[in-house]
Order: structure tokens, then C-alpha cells, then sequence
């Protein structure tokens, strides 16, 4: 294993460790040790998943769409919370801790509030996602927007450039790199979130489809259901990285070196 080129290893080494995962796993079920009716066998989830197929695009094409406006969203709120956050000290002063403190509320505490106020449509599992992907943007990028380098702006002032020139040519390209490990914490947020939310309310969705299965012991459906949000998960964060490498190609061409 050793003699592989680290890039190699980096995929063969998580991959084996899971196939020995999986194995242990399966052999643990079938010899009795784990009862069956506690934890299914992976052979029973891969047949749950394959059983139940068609009903589980339906609900994903349902999840997938409320994390991505839910995220999209949050991005948008994030971002100018962020931008303002820089720009005027007093908002920074004022948004700040309640910015923090809305962050030590549970989600599931506040959600079936949201379901109350708005009903079981989408509304409220667009606002809980939002809620829940807005700070890790706009906490990464406020401090991305404070890491410039002072020298830098004192330059970009003696040369006239304006506050729009050092925003775009200084402070956003700076906090580009923060700003996207902040989005993919937020990327797994809209996709528990929109889960969560659809938990306490809804006719669609993966969560929906979790209640229906739990209430009637199919655990390897549940199982199913489960390494599907986790893939989807894994998915999204996959796409912003190949989106990072889109928006900050110089950094790619600093590993090339």
C-alpha cells in the first residue's frame, strides 16, 4: 500500500476500509451476533433500496428541490448580511450576537412553530433551511472580509480605487476560500434540514418517507433512506468543490506547482 502515489491512496484506502466495514457488518447479522429486526444486513438494505426505487426518486426529487431554494436563499441572505457586516461597524455591532444566538436554537424546537405559522407547504421547510445555512456563510465570509491585509487597502486608497474596488478586487477574491468551506457546512445543513422539516409535516420528501417506514418497522428501508441522504449530502458538497475549483482557479494552480 505504501508504494502507491498518495492521490491513489487517498481512494483506495477509504474504499477498503468500507468494504471491510460493510463485510463485518454483514457477517455480524448473519451469525446472530446484531438480531436482524436491530440492524438489517447490508444485502437487505441493497434490496430495500432497489425494492422501493421508484417511491424514493419521487421523494428525493422533492428534498433535493427545498435544500437547493433553501440554499440558495440562505447564500443570497448570508452574503449581504456578511457584505453589510463589513461595511457599517454599527450593523456589525448590532446583527452580530443575534446573528450567533440564533444558532443555539434547536432546529427541531423551532420547527414545528414554522409548520404552525405557515402550514405543512413549503414555505416553512424553505425558511427552517434558510435559517439554518445563512450563518456558516456569512460567518466564513465576514471573517474572510477582515483577514485582507490592511496594507493592501491603505494601498488600494493612496492608487483612488473605491470602496466597490477594494470589495472586488481585494476583500472578495480573499474570502472566496473561506467562503466555500462555510458553504459546504451549509450544503449538509439543507439537506438535514429540509429532512427535519419534513419530519414534522408534509406529503413528499425523504423525511416523509422515514416517518412511513419507521411507524411500520421497516428498518431496512430506513437504513435505505439513511446512506441515501448521506449520498446526497456527500453529492452536494462534491459539486461545490468542483464549483470552488471553477471560481478560484489560481488556487488549483498553486497545488500544480
Amino acid at each position: 500500500m505504501r508504494g502507491l502515489p498518495y492521490e491513489k491512496r487517498r481512494i483506495v484506502v477509504p474504499l477498503l476500509t468500507l468494504v471491510v466495514f460493510i463485510a463485518a457488518w454483514e457477517l455480524l447479522v448473519r451469525m446472530g451476533v446484531v438480531p436482524s429486526f436491530l440492524l438489517p444486513a447490508p444485502s437487505a438494505v441493497a434490496t430495500a433500496f432497489v425494492a422501493d426505487a421508484p417511491l424514493l426518486v419521487e421523494h428525493t426529487l422533492t428534498t433535493v428541490l427545498e435544500a437547493a431554494l433553501g440554499l440558495a436563499i440562505g447564500v443570497v441572505v448570508g452574503f449581504v448580511f456578511a457584505v453589510l457586516m463589513d461595511r457599517f461597524e454599527t450593523f456589525y455591532l448590532a446583527f452580530n450576537p443575534l446573528i450567533t444566538v440564533s444558532q443555539t436554537i434547536p432546529t427541531v424546537a423551532i420547527a414545528p412553530l414554522l409548520v404552525l405559522w405557515f402550514g405543512y407547504g413549503l414555505a416553512p421547510k424553505i425558511l427552517l433551511i434558510v435559517l439554518t445555512t445563512f450563518f456558516p456563510v456569512t460567518v466564513s465570509l465576514v471573517s474572510g472580509f477582515r483577514s485582507v491585509d490592511p496594507d493592501v487597502i491603505d494601498l488600494m486608497r493612496t492608487m483612488n480605487a473605491t470602496d466597490r474596488q477594494i470589495f472586488m478586487r481585494a476583500k472578495l477574491p480573499m474570502a472566496l476560500d473561506q467562503f466555500f468551506s462555510g458553504l459546504r457546512i451549509s450544503a449538509t445543513y439543507a439537506i438535514v434540514g429540509a429532512v427535519i422539516a419534513e419530519w414534522l409535516g408534509g406529503f413528499s420528501g425523504l423525511g416523509v418517507y422515514m416517518t412511513r417506514v419507521r411507524k411500520s418497522f421497516s428498518y431496512d428501508s430506513m437504513f435505505a433512506v439513511i446512506i441515501l441522504i448521506s449520498a446526497l449530502s456527500l453529492g452536494l458538497m462534491k459539486g461545490i468543490d468542483l464549483l470552488a475549483k471553477v471560481c478560484m482557479p489560481w488556487k488549483q494552480g498553486a497545488r500544480d506547482k
